[in-house]
């Protein structure tokens, strides 16, 4: 293997690494949140396994059992929420000048990072030492934007999602809204759009996604130097970054959540295998068919990921 082909492979080697750790994290974290919910005397049932949460309602249960299905648990409100903030998102980016949004931007991200840290790690500590992690590495994140620094807090931001979400949404819901945003993030990618936004968030340290470098001495570097916005300009073999999108991550992991909370740990081990086959596909059309383009991960993992529920959900 030459020195090109082995640079061309680091970044599916650290996407593996990174998807097979949030998916390992996952599952620790949502099999305490359980005992954590019943320590506290708090009740909230597991998802239904086979049910799909479109809008708000009451559904019946094979069991005769009624329960309220949330807004946080349809698919409905859950697909305005997502596309409403990125239409405002894109309104605002196209508006107005990214110098005058960095700042803005930097606090939103790292609030949202600190709330992901918290949840985690109150399962397990008090909750001032939670408070006191959360705030130690959004400020460090906040003013030192390191390469490892932004796929650490991006990991734990997946993590994050799963334990909250997970216990939520049903694994069909979950599955409905990762073919919907796999579709989604194919036009975006096709017309430009999703890069176009990456371009403008990278230019203020904010960009939602891993960012993975080809030179390990390179995880150290300010995100800056990182030239993300540049990244579609360059030629594959000239690049020294690589990005993986923080939803190519979070929503696999959301659904393997899903799958374990309403089944058990073998189904969402499953769905989590089939799901990383399907990241793996679309590094396999990148190198085969895209010569290096940006190529949208959702798709393929939404279609491998289907074939795991599948699987889990009808063969016994």
């Amino acid at each position: 293997m030459n020195t090109k082909t082995f640079l061309r492979l680091r970044p599916v080697f650290w996407s593996i690494i990174i998807f097979v750790l949030a998916q390992a994290f996952t599952f620790l974290v949502v099999s305490h949140t359980g005992v954590f919910l019943e320590k506290h005397n708090l009740s909230l049932p597991p998802p239904q396994a086979d049910t799909v949460s479109i809008w708000p309602s009451t559904t019946t249960s094979p069991s005769g059992e009624v329960t309220q299905v949330s807004a946080e648990s349809s698919l409905g409100p859950i697909l305005i929420y997502f596309f409403a903030v990125v239409v405002i998102m894109a309104v605002v980016l196209f508006a107005i000048p990214i110098s005058a949004l960095k700042m803005l931007f930097k606090v939103i991200f790292a609030f949202l990072y600190c709330w992901s840290i918290f949840v985690i790690s109150i399962l397990w500590l008090p909750m001032v030492a939670s408070i006191a992690i959360a705030l130690i590495i959004g400020i460090l994140w906040f003013f030192y934007p390191r390469v490892w620094m932004q796929s650490l807090v991006m990991l734990l931001a997946m993590v994050a999602l799963g334990e909250v979400f997970g216990r939520l949404i049903s694994p069909w819901t979950a599955m409905i809204l990762l073919a919907v945003l796999a579709v989604y993030d194919y036009l975006a990618v096709r017309f430009g759009f999703m890069m176009w936004m990456a371009n403008k968030l990278s230019s203020s340290s904010t960009l939602p996604a891993f960012i993975i470098p080809y030179r390990a001495s390179d995880w150290a570097n300010n995100l800056k130097k990182a030239d993300i916005p540049n990244l579609a300009e360059q030629k594959a073999e000239e690049r020294k970054y690589s990005i993986l999108g923080g939803g190519d991550i979070g929503f696999p992991v959301l659904l393997a959540a899903s799958v374990y909370n309403s089944r058990d740990m073998r189904a969402g081990l499953v769905v989590a295998a089939f799901s990383l086959v399907g990241l793996l596909g679309a590094y396999f059309v990148q190198a085969k068919f895209a010569k290096g383009k940006a190529v949208p991960a959702l798709p393929t993992i939404a279609v491998m990921s289907l074939i795991g529920l599948a699987l889990v959900s009808f063969v016994h």
